[in-house]
């Protein structure tokens, strides 16, 4: 079962400014993850007979299950935003420059002292704040909802964080962490922004945008994107938001066809798209997905207007077209690569395989570049970080 929505708000060169945007302005992104540990551009990976089957011209995943050894994309915004909450921080007390020499610099950050970073997660973006928080020998603590995977929760707890367990959804965490923070002291890493709380959540989203900044030359040109439709998730919106930023300061109206991703339990941004006359809404499902990372019931307001602003198409897939993209991937046609995709981490093949082959999108289909020559990106943002329920979907008995 799937849902679409077409976006008549979206614009050909659409802009962000002022203030409240200043954060687009950073730079750095790609130079400071190149210092941390571990630092590789992850792979593309072209699927040539996949697209054959399906009938568009290429099909390439820029593959984020090996990253920094977490299996999910989500250190690339973790890092970046604590590194540059601690640079403002120093500036604040300190003359000399903190650049991302410094983020490692033991003598540095016995200066700054010690803190407390928390988060809100479904799994893997408090396991990436928590590996940084290890990284610079900081506490953290992650709010997780009780119903979440044994193996995201135990993964948080191996790189030393402190997990607290809540019954409810995602939202309910963000709203304990923020104020177990607020009553302790503690600094909140939100990859979702909340009244009186937006540099972190601009930083996070800015730190995604690495991924495509990797794909040039490799991809992306100068004057062309080497992509036709570029598929994104959305949970809260950052990874999306940093895509519609990326390719619409690069390419502006030549930018590739944007489409949105969603669960259909946790469609936020398609009830939107479809019912807010320009103002986020809350999704009506029940945030039960096994797209566990997606399971957010409320798009982030800073993300909101970028994803408002510049992409044309918004889809939500029920579960079943998850696992069978996780199958695909993993049993891939001739010589096309394995790749391994958790649940989330699949949704955008997934997205690819409801527009390709369902009946009921075929009209939807013609309105879209995925005819015969069009080029698709996909991401493929997390690995099995579910192992037990990947292994029963990949390889049913």
């Amino acid at each position: 079962m799937c849902e679409t929505a077409f976006n008549e708000l979206c614009r050909s060169r659409p802009e962000w400014t002022g203030e409240e945007y200043a954060f687009l302005s950073d730079r750095d992104m790609l130079e400071f993850h190149r210092s941390l540990p571990g630092y590789e551009p992850t792979p593309l990976r072209s699927l040539p007979a996949l697209a054959a089957r399906l009938g568009v011209g290429e099909i390439h995943v820029k593959d984020e299950s090996v990253r920094f050894g977490i299996k999910a994309f989500k250190a690339l915004g973790a890092s970046y935003a604590m590194y540059r909450f601690l640079q403002k921080r120093w500036a604040d007390l300190f003359a000399e420059s903190f650049d991302p020499a410094s983020f490692r610099d033991p003598a540095a950050l016995e200066k700054l002292g010690l803190f407390t970073f928390c988060a809100a997660t479904d799994g893997n973006h408090g396991r990436a704040v928590a590996w940084t928080a290890r990284l610079l020998g900081q506490k953290a603590v992650i709010y997780m909802p009780a119903d979440s995977v044994a193996a995201r929760v135990e993964n948080i707890r191996a790189e030393g964080a402190e997990v607290v367990l809540l019954e409810g959804t995602f939202d309910r965490c963000v709203e304990r962490c923020a104020a177990d923070a607020a009553h302790n002291g503690w600094q909140v890493v939100s990859d979702t922004a909340y009244p009186g709380y937006r540099d972190i959540p601009g930083w996070i989203l800015m730190g995604y945008t690495t991924i495509f900044a990797e794909l040039e030359g490799l991809l992306h040109g100068p004057m062309k994107t080497g992509a036709d439709a570029v598929i994104l998730p959305a949970g809260v919106g950052g990874l999306a938001a940093a895509g519609a930023f990326f390719y619409s300061r690069l390419y502006g109206p030549k930018r590739p066809c944007l489409i949105c991703v969603e669960p259909l339990s946790s469609d936020c941004f398609l009830e939107s798209v479809r019912h807010g006359k320009g103002e986020p809404l809350p999704t009506r499902g029940n945030q039960t997905s096994i797209m566990a990372g997606l399971n957010c019931g409320i798009p982030s307001p800073l993300a909101w207007p970028f994803l408002r602003d510049a992409f044309p198409f918004f889809l939500a897939v029920g579960d079943e077209w998850a696992e069978r993209a996780m199958r695909q991937y993993y049993r891939p046609l001739k010589d096309d690569p394995r790749i391994i995709s958790g649940e989330s981490g699949s949704s955008g093949l997934a997205a690819l395989l409801a527009l390709a082959t369902s009946e009921k999108l075929a009209e939807v289909r013609g309105q879209l570049p995925l005819g015969p020559d069009s080029r698709i990106l996909l991401l493929n943002t997390e690995g099995d970080t579910d192992p037990e329920n990947f292994r029963k979907v990949v390889e049913p008995s």
